[in-house]
């Protein structure tokens, strides 16, 4: 199989990135409370297998920064993809807010200072080979309406929170994020944009005939499922931490799009879109949407570039607009001058490695990684046939596996490749927050040092070294390798001296990063 692909340029040495908080990581540990219920609602999941809707607890795991005493920091929800089933059933590996790569981008954001909150949201809707495309549809449409009910149910529970709480979280209710992944990212754009139950009375949301007087009815029907905010209780919906506001100050879509851009208003927030532009399930631009379990066709929607290009139009972005760094400069290379969108370019899989173009495996998630080791010994299930833990029939498990399957669509799928998308999304975001959500005053122009003033010694670095920086005391200090990823970091250094060892896997050409008072340097390191 071929393995070579084209990597987004990582460099991270100059530009608005530093040690200060929420631009880069300043804080080493994690603090995690699991499980913490936002929300009872309705689920319609036990219909699969043929029984009644029931009311579901919606559990979360709240992220926040060991050690940190800020009482007011932005909140970011982040929305799990996994086509609105369970694992497996979904057929993927991921779908829930535990997923390893999730895990890892939120605890990433919460070393940067951000609380994140990890929600599970009501999944349920009708795959099944024997329904109709029709039922499909209206099924799916309903799954991702309830999505949008539960996460901006989430946001209002913080604020509650804050206000009758006494804050137990240490997040500021006017700075929320809402950010979702695959699946998650169709809820993250509806629920910062959708404002009336009228916004989903469109054509392409009109289905079959269901009250039986002739005419067609729409797929999601208020009397039965609510509004957008679900405030009134009815049969598929109970309302919850009512009172308080559902909006949004930022809206961040990794690889999901937007139901319509009519949608999107010029009360809406900025909006930060990531996306493989040959993504063979989430369109990035405007087109029918296709489901990874069923390939079925759904709707027209809007992907990242349309959804980002109706935001500008609007000047959702102009508070973006004056960000000059090296993220910048390489979205700015791709996206035909749209701000907040960041295209991957991924290569089309030979999947045979026979060298022909077909069959070929279109990439949409280039940030995903898996423990291979564990998902090669989980057998792949068939929906309403021998089940997702039971063996495929009659095919050894070393053919019939979740992680083959998964790597399908990410053949090159591993941790420093996920990680190394990762840190481009958080280089490219970061700056983004730190304006539009006025952190920390709203400024992230930083002086750029020459590295002059810094010596290493000795360098090349043999086994330790020794980093000193004259009168500038050290704040904090990252090293890097080519790829662009921290390798190391140092935190709460605060002195003008810094001791680097080098480890036995480290040898080749390494950049560190020294964080000042409002200042950054980098300096060159070679490891023998």
């Amino acid at each position: 199989m071929k393995r070579i692909y084209t990597f987004v340029l990582f460099l991270i040495f100059a530009g608005n990135i530093s040690g200060q908080r929420y631009l880069t990581e300043v804080f080493t540990d994690v603090d995690t409370e699991t499980d913490i219920n936002y929300s009872t609602n309705i689920t319609v999941l036990p219909a699969l297998q043929q029984m009644p809707p029931i009311a579901q607890p919606l559990g979360m795991d709240v992220k926040t920064p060991n050690g940190d005493t800020k009482v007011d920091r932005p909140l970011i929800i982040m929305l799990h993809t996994g086509n609105f089933l369970p694992t497996f059933v979904n057929g993927q590996i991921n779908g829930d807010k535990s997923d390893a790569y999730l895990v890892s981008l939120a605890e990433r954001l919460v070393k940067m200072g951000y609380v994140v909150a990890l929600p599970n949201y009501r999944l349920g809707w009708n795959p099944l080979p024997t329904a109709s495309q029709e039922v499909k549809t209206n099924t799916l449409i309903n799954a991702a309406y309830r999505g949008v009910q539960d996460i901006t149910s989430c946001a209002r529970f913080f604020r509650k929170s804050v206000a009758e709480d006494n804050n137990p979280y240490g997040i500021d209710p006017d700075k929320i994020v809402t950010w979702g992944v695959g699946t998650g990212g169709y809820i993250a754009m509806g629920a910062a944009t959708l404002d009336e139950y009228l916004d989903v009375v469109l054509p392409k949301f009109i289905g079959a005939d269901v009250n039986g007087d002739g005419n067609p009815d729409p797929m999601v029907l208020e009397a039965i499922s609510s509004d957008p905010f679900g405030s009134t209780m009815t049969q598929l919906n109970l309302p919850s931490n009512p009172g308080y506001s559902s909006e949004f100050q930022l809206c961040v879509n990794m690889g999901g799009a937007l139901g319509d851009t009519s949608w999107v208003d010029s009360n809406d927030p900025p909006m930060i879109g990531f996306h493989v532009p040959t993504d063979p399930f989430a369109p990035y631009m405007e087109d029918i949407l296709i489901v990874p379990t069923t390939g079925d066709l759904v709707v027209e929607v809007a992907g990242s570039y349309t959804a980002m290009d109706k935001a500008n139009s609007l000047g959702l972005n102009d508070g973006m607009s004056g960000i000059s760094d090296e993220f910048t400069d390489v979205a700015n290379g791709r996206n035909d001058g749209i701000e907040g969108l960041f295209p991957f370019p991924r290569p089309n899989w030979d999947i045979t490695d026979d060298g022909m173009d077909n069959p070929v495996a279109l990439e949409g998630s280039p940030w995903e990684f898996w423990d291979s080791t564990t998902y090669s010994t989980e057998p792949i299930g068939q929906i309403g046939n021998n089940g997702p833990n039971q063996p495929c029939e009659g095919v050894p498990i070393e053919f019939c596996n979740w992680d083959l399957l998964s790597k399908r669509s990410n053949p090159d799928m591993s941790f420093e490749k996920a990680t190394a998308y990762q840190d481009t999304i958080l280089g490219y975001f970061a700056p983004r927050a730190f304006e539009v959500l006025n952190l920390e005053g709203g400024s992230s122009t930083l002086n750029i040092l020459d590295s002059g003033f810094i010596t290493v010694t000795p360098n090349p670095v043999q086994s330790t070294s020794l980093v000193q920086t004259g009168d500038m005391e050290i704040k904090t200090a990252q090293l890097y390798n080519l790829n662009g990823q921290i390798v190391r970091s140092f935190n709460n250094v605060n002195s003008n001296k810094l001791g680097i060892n080098k480890l036995d896997n480290q040898t080749g050409l390494y950049y560190l990063q020294l964080s000042f008072d409002e200042a950054i340097s980098t300096k060159k390191i070679i490891f023998k």
